[in-house]
This record gives structure tokens, C-alpha cells and sequence, in this order.
């Protein structure tokens, strides 16, 4: 399957998971436990299958001796410490602006992260410059982002701080990913990868809610009986984070992130007609916001695309 496609399903996924971590957070009404749940599901998943796969044994293998063999930092192995941040951040966004808002709003951050950390070589795919497409790109979508949210950031300081929130999710989307796409290189096996990160994210996820506890800032609640699917956010995570760390070491990050923004700005806009969270409404400003960002996956993605089409997944 061509590379662009997969990035653009990767798109569908996390809007899907937005959705799902969203409304377990609003029925917990406690971001940070809906944010844990969604990651420990995922890390049970991927350790009740790791016993049984060689391929991600051999990957911790591979990641050991790179780590020794000091080719990569041990810090870059918390890569999924940020993924347990921006999980945090989006199950407290999602319920006050929507799928679709939240969405082009952490483009925004995305975007610009992941010109840094192409330019940087942080993915392990080789250092690619800031070129006037590529900055045209990103400028695109920033823009569709402000006309996206123009409605709402001027309602009141609530629609402010969360837009503000969807941004760093976005930028830490952007350099979680290029994180993962280096410890890939040396794992060679990108669900040893996605196993790595959710030991990481439910750690730090554990960590910062016994703070919480400890200083009486938040409170735990039973887990609702709600609809199956607020549970599914783990399982998606897990493919998600094994498409990605592949698939931005042959794209880069910021083409991986414009083509992932057409099948993350549709399925989200889908969302919020067909299953909207409670007083979201899908404006014109919304639907040509996400018009003009397809201007810059256009722009930026089809050309960046065509340069690296050689490359395959290995």
C-alpha cells in the first residue's frame, strides 16, 4: 500500500480515538484517569501478544544493543511519556470543542514541530531542508486553523485555553513521532516500538495521577457502562504508534503529518455530524478550515511525497 494512504489512515485512527478518549473522559469527568485507562488497555494488548511474537522480542534485542552500543540516547526511549501527555491534554480538550476544532487546532502545533524535527534529522530517515514549499505547507494550515476556530476563539476564554491546549498537543504529537521513528530504526520492528511507549506513557500517566492523589488535587472514579467503544482508544494507539514510527522514517514528519490530515479532518468532521459531543456545531468557518487545509497538504505533502516515492517499507 503506498505510503500516502497509510498516512492518511493513520489520520482516520486518531481522529477515531479522539472521539473515544474524549467521551471517556467526559463520562469519568477526570482527563487524567480516562487518559490511563486508554493506555493500560493498550499496554495488556501488546503484552498479552509479545509472548507469542518473536519479532517483538527480537526488537528489544535490537533496541538493547543500540542503547548499549550508545546509538541512541536513553532519553529518546521516553517517547511515550509524551504520548501520555498529549492523551491528558486531548481528553480534557475534546469535550469543551469537538473532535473537528480539537483536530485542526493540534495541526497547528504539529505543523510547526515537525518542520523543526525534520530539519533537526530527529526521525532517522536523513535531515530534509525547510524549503519555501514546505514552510508554504505549513503556513497554509496554521492559517485554516485560525479561520477554523474563528467562531468559537473569540465565545470566551474557555474556547482560548483549549484551542491553546489542542496546539501543544499537536507539537507534541509532532515530536513524539519523530522520536518513535528513530527508535524504530534500531528496533526494526515498530510494534516493539508502540510496546515501549505505552510502558512508558502508562508510567508516566501512574506517576503524575498518585500526585494528583497525594496533594488532593484530583479524584478517581469507577469506570462507566458506557458504549464498548470508549474503551477501544488503547488497541487503536497500538497500530497507530506502529504505523507511524514506519512510516515517517520514509516521509518525514511533516509530509507524514499533511497527508494524515485528510483522513484526520474528514472522519473527525464525519464524527461530530453523525455523533457530536454536547453543544458542538459544525460552523462554515469549520468546514473552510478544513477547505484551506487541504490546500497545504496539496502544497507541501503531493510534492514531498513524490521525492520520496522510491523508498518502500521494509
Amino acid at each position: 500500500m503506498r505510503l500516502d494512504l497509510l498516512a492518511a489512515l493513520s489520520g482516520v485512527l486518531i481522529s477515531l480515538q479522539t472521539r473515544a478518549n474524549g467521551e471517556l473522559s467526559h463520562l469519568l469527568n477526570n482527563g487524567l484517569e480516562a487518559a490511563l485507562v486508554s493506555f493500560a488497555s493498550g499496554l495488556i494488548i501488546i503484552l498479552i501478544v509479545t509472548p507469542f511474537n518473536p519479532r517483538i522480542k527480537e526488537g528489544i534485542i535490537n533496541l538493547r544493543e543500540a542503547v548499549a552500543l550508545k546509538k541512541i540516547a536513553r532519553w529518546k526511549l521516553l517517547a511515550g511519556s509524551l504520548g501520555g501527555s498529549f492523551v491528558a491534554i486531548q481528553t480534557q480538550v475534546v469535550p469543551l470543542i469537538g473532535v473537528a476544532i480539537y483536530s485542526v487546532a493540534s495541526i497547528a502545533g504539529q505543523t510547526g514541530m515537525s518542520l523543526i524535527v525534520d530539519r533537526i534529522g530527529l526521525t532517522g530517515g536523513g535531515k530534509k531542508p525547510i524549503s519555501v514549499r514546505r514552510i508554504s505547507a505549513a503556513t497554509i494550515t496554521v492559517f485554516a486553523v485560525l479561520v477554523s476556530v474563528l467562531d468559537r476563539i473569540n465565545a470566551n476564554n474557555v474556547s482560548k485555553v483549549a484551542v491553546l491546549g489542542g496546539c501543544i498537543a499537536g507539537a507534541l504529537v509532532g515530536f513524539r513521532s519523530a522520536l518513535n521513528g528513530e527508535i524504530n530504526e534500531y528496533s526494526h520492528q515498530s510494534f516493539t516500538t508502540s510496546l515501549l511507549n505505552f510502558i512508558t506513557g502508562t508510567t508516566f500517566l501512574i506517576i503524575l495521577i498518585l500526585t494528583g492523589l497525594l496533594f488532593g488535587k484530583i479524584e478517581l472514579s469507577p469506570l462507566p457502562n458506557g458504549p464498548w467503544w470508549i474503551y477501544t482508544g488503547g488497541v487503536i494507539g497500538v497500530i497507530y504508534i506502529a504505523f507511524i514510527s514506519t512510516i515517517v522514517q520514509h516521509l518525514g514528519v511533516l509530509t507524514f503529518t499533511l497527508f494524515s490530515v485528510g483522513g484526520q479532518l474528514l472522519s473527525a468532521l464525519i464524527i461530530d455530524v453523525l455523533s457530536p459531543t454536547d453543544g458542538v456545531r459544525v460552523s462554515a468557518y469549520l468546514v473552510t478550515g478544513i477547505v484551506m487545509t487541504y490546500l497545504g497538504v496539496i502544497a507541501g505533502g503531493v510534492g514531498s511525497s513524490r521525492v520520496q516515492k522510491p523508498k518502500r517499507l521494509q
